[in-house]
C-alpha cells in the first residue's frame, strides 16, 4: 500500500517547517472545481479574454493517420474541396474523411475536427489540464441536476 505522500506526489514538512496556506488553498479550489466554474462563468461573459486557443493536435495523432482506400467515388475532401485519391486520403478517429495533406496542415493548427469539432489530445499538459476541469465541472452539474431531480420531481 502506497503511502499518502507517494499517492499524491508530495513531500512531508521538514521539521519546524510551515505549510503554504495559499497553495492548500489554491489546490482546493482547482481540486472542487470552483476555479474552473469560477472560469468559465467569466469566460461565458467577458469571452474568451485569456486568449486561450486550441493548440495542435499531438504529434503521436498526426503521425500515425491511417490511409485509407474506402470512399464513394463521389466523396470530397471538405477543407480543399478536391475528389479523395488512393493513398492519399486518411480518416479521423471521428469518422470523417480528408485529404492527408490538408488534415495535417490543419491539426497542426488546431486540435479538433473540422466537421464535428471533437477535440483530440495536444501536448499542451495546461491545456489538457484545463479540459479536465471543464470536463469535471461538467459532469459535476449533471450529478448535481440530478440529485435535484431526484429530490424534487
Amino acid at each position: 500500500m502506497t503511502s499518502y505522500f507517494d499517492e499524491h506526489n508530495c513531500q512531508p514538512l521538514e521539521s519546524g517547517e510551515e505549510p503554504n496556506h495559499l497553495l492548500d488553498l489554491a489546490r482546493l479550489l482547482l481540486d472542487s472545481g470552483i476555479g474552473a466554474q469560477f472560469q468559465l462563468e467569466f469566460e461565458r461573459i467577458f469571452g474568451n479574454v485569456d486568449g486561450r486557443k486550441q493548440p495542435p493536435a499531438a504529434k503521436h495523432i498526426i503521425e500515425n493517420l491511417p490511409l485509407i482506400n474506402y470512399f464513394n467515388n463521389d466523396e470530397k475532401c471538405s477543407i480543399c474541396l478536391k475528389e479523395f485519391q488512393l493513398n492519399l486520403t486518411t480518416e479521423l478517429p471521428c469518422h470523417h474523411k480528408y485529404c492527408k495533406i490538408c488534415i495535417i496542415e490543419w491539426l497542426k493548427l488546431v486540435n479538433s475536427c473540422p466537421m464535428c469539432r471533437i477535440e483530440f489530445e495536444t501536448d499542451d499538459k495546461d491545456y489538457e489540464e484545463y479540459k479536465k476541469q471543464k470536463q469535471r465541472l461538467k459532469q459535476r452539474q449533471v450529478e448535481l441536476d440530478d440529485l435535484h431531480n431526484s429530490m424534487f420531481s
